[in-house]
Parts: structure tokens; sequence; C-alpha cells
């Protein structure tokens, strides 16, 4: 990021953000996510809070003097998980750099609820913005009755006003923080998310 900051990485940086304004139709670009987590080598403990900021105004402003106006900047940050993240507020860079804010979280647990999961996040990015809000990553577990949990996401959704999810449709089975998120293969699922979307888009 201290690289990225200082501009060492800027010719392939104009050359993306050519071509995504070449592409001329809207591009989401999610950078350097999750950063309030202590997993990615951009992210807390790792890198600071100062350092990742300059790195992702640098990419942004990259970006805008290259003309590439097709771009939602999506701040994207780990749903607040007590001790293993880290507050999300020292990582804003300021509206003018931020179009859309992302909340990556997962329902993991039986218990697991929208305002469980998101809830306290949500909070958190409503005192620092009114910027739209997208779960950029989520899903419910099968470990975690993902059927019968399917509505309170699509209600939670509702509720915070978010401009909806992108579910994570993937099979893993590393434990309960890996688990077989994808809804085929589960009918009773696959059926409360069709409802649920007809219901959500009428």
């Amino acid at each position: 990021m201290a690289a990225i900051a200082a501009g060492r990485n800027d010719a392939y940086l104009r050359s993306y953000a050519d071509q995504v304004r070449a592409y001329r139709h809207a591009v989401i670009i999610g950078f350097a996510p999750e950063m309030n987590g202590s997993w990615d080598s951009w992210g807390w403990h790792h890198t600071s809070p100062a350092t990742w900021k300059a790195g992702w105004r640098h990419v942004v402003t990259v970006f805008r003097r290259q003309g590439a106006s097709n771009v939602t900047w999506l701040w994207t940050v780990n749903a607040a998980e007590n001790s293993s993240t880290g507050p999300i507020n020292e990582w804003w860079p300021g509206a003018n750099y931020v179009t859309w804010v992302g909340i990556d979280g997962y329902y993991f647990y039986s218990a697991s609820t929208f305002v469980s999961t998101f809830g306290a996040t949500v909070n958190q990015v409503r005192a620092l913005t009114r910027k739209p809000i997208l779960l950029s990553e989520t899903a419910i577990g099968q470990v975690a009755g993902q059927a019968a949990k399917i509505p309170d996401l699509f209600s939670g959704v509702q509720a915070a006003q978010a401009l909806g999810f992108v579910w994570f449709d993937q099979t893993q089975n590393e434990g309960i923080f890996h688990q077989n998120w994808r809804l085929e293969g589960n009918s009773a699922a696959v059926d409360a998310f069709r409802h649920q979307l007809q219901a959500y888009s009428s």
C-alpha cells in the first residue's frame, strides 16, 4: 500500500483505468477489501490505516485523472467480529473517495441473524456516512440453517435500506467459518430464495 501511495504502480493503474474507461459501462471496484481484518497483508496489524488510506486515495485519484468516471468505488469492510476486527472508522478515506460502502459477513451459527451479523457494522458505517450500503459478500451456511434464515437476510437488507447483497455461492468444507454456502443441492433453500426474491422484486 505504501508503494501504491508513492506512485510506484502508476503505469499499471493508468493502463487499467484506460481499459475501464474504454469499456464505457458501469464498473464496481472494491480495492484492498476487509482492511479492518488481520488476514490480509494490507489489513489491520499489518498496514497502518494512514498508509492504507493513502493507497486507496491514490488509486481513486489516478483513475479519475485518466477519465474513468464510470467507476463505482466500493469501500469494503468485514462485519465487526469482536476482537478479530479493528475499528472501521480508522480506515475511512473520506466521502470524496467512496461511492458505496461494502460489508462482508456470513451467518455462521444457528443463532446468527441479520442483526447479530451486520447490525453493529451498519451502525458504525452510518456514524461515518450516508453512502449506500451493499452486502458485498455474504451467505448463510447450511450449518446455520440456510433455508430458515433466508427470509431474515432479505428482511434485514430491506430494514437497513441496503442496495442488496452478493451471495458467496461456494462449497467449502473446512469448519464453521468455511462451510457449504451453496444454494444448489438444498431444495428448501432454493425455494426460500426464489420466494423471497420474487417478493423483494415486486
